[in-house]
């Protein structure tokens, strides 16, 4: 038994190391594939399908073990997204992405808050799975084109090109936003609105072209198609029953790096309101209601607190 110790110890050493490499990068890992699926709970599987692949891989041959992890992530994020935009097609009602605490962590494990915001993963869903990967690469995590093409398999001169038409996409269809500050204010100002049914006061906070968006998943109660335009949305939220208000209590929490509000009654999660804010106004009103999607936020929910 005496000649085996060394390679056992050896083999120890580096499943320790290995270990090490792969829970290092895991923050990483999954905010990438989060970032590309717009779902918790694939990116999770996905992170996990990373960790056996990492398991059963000749690491001795391995020159960057983050960047191998990193590899591996993109690639199958890239092909989980195919399927996923084929299951999207038959969900009820409008599709928001999933949304995650970042109390804890606001970036969600990259360098930068980038292509976290739930607008901007409404807006990615657009992009063809590559020019998602390519532009949550460089815009959250500051990797090189030629890293970014290592990664999708393509030439330097192909990376920089899907970088630059996600950017314009996202530049064409969003405007400048407001500070956090700003941001949670005009949040408050909007629910309190709602809450009275105060239409004037809606109509002013709101740009022109705003859309509200619900995505209940099939629930009773939620709106089916977004609604559009300053009058039409004012009018939608201000004719809320007092029912759905009754009995509420507001938990301020961090959603995808912004304040987002939990609307609690008894305990239970009714839904998640959000907004897109600029300076002209609220551009955009995102209501998640689907249990399924809830069911994630309040697990890391603390005691619910009050109205603001």
């Amino acid at each position: 038994m005496g000649p085996m110790q060394p390679q056992r110890s050896s083999d120890i050493d580096a499943l320790d190391r290995a270990t090490s490499a792969f829970l290092n990068a895991r923050p990483r890992l999954f905010g990438i594939a989060y970032r590309m699926l717009g779902t918790a709970a694939e990116a999770e599987d996905i992170v996990q399908e990373v960790w056996l692949r990492w398991q059963s891989t000749d690491r001795s041959v391995v020159r960057d073990e983050t960047a191998f992890l990193v590899t591996t992530t993109v690639r199958l994020a890239i092909s989980v997204s195919q399927s996923a935009r084929s299951r999207r097609e038959t969900y009820i009602g409008p599709w928001i992405p999933e949304p995650v605490d970042t109390t804890a962590d606001p970036t969600l494990g990259a360098d930068r808050g980038e292509a976290l915001e739930l607008a901007v993963l409404i807006l990615l869903e657009k992009l063809s799975p590559n020019e998602r990967a390519a532009y949550v690469l460089r815009e959250a995590f500051d990797y090189s084109y030629r890293d970014i093409a290592d990664f999708l398999q393509l030439t330097e001169a192909n990376a920089r090109q899907l970088v630059t038409r996600a950017r314009k996409h996202v530049a064409d269809e969003r405007r400048a936003q407001v500070s956090s500050s700003e941001h949670r204010r005009f949040l408050e100002a909007f629910l309190s609105a709602a809450q009275k049914g105060d239409l004037t006061a809606l109509k002013a906070m709101f740009v022109e072209d705003v859309v509200s968006i619900t995505d209940g998943g099939g629930i009773i109660g939620a709106a089916r198609i977004p609604v559009l335009g300053r009058e039409r949305v004012a009018k939608f939220i201000a004719g809320f029953p007092s029912r759905f208000w009754g009995n509420t209590t507001f938990s301020w929490i961090q959603v995808n790096g912004q304040s987002s509000v939990l609307i609690v009654r008894d305990g239970a999660i009714l839904a998640l309101a959000s907004v897109d804010a600029s300076p002209q106004g609220i551009g955009q009103i995102l209501w998640v209601m689907n249990p399924a999607k809830l069911a994630t936020i309040s697990r890391s929910l603390p005691t619910p607190g009050q109205n603001p």
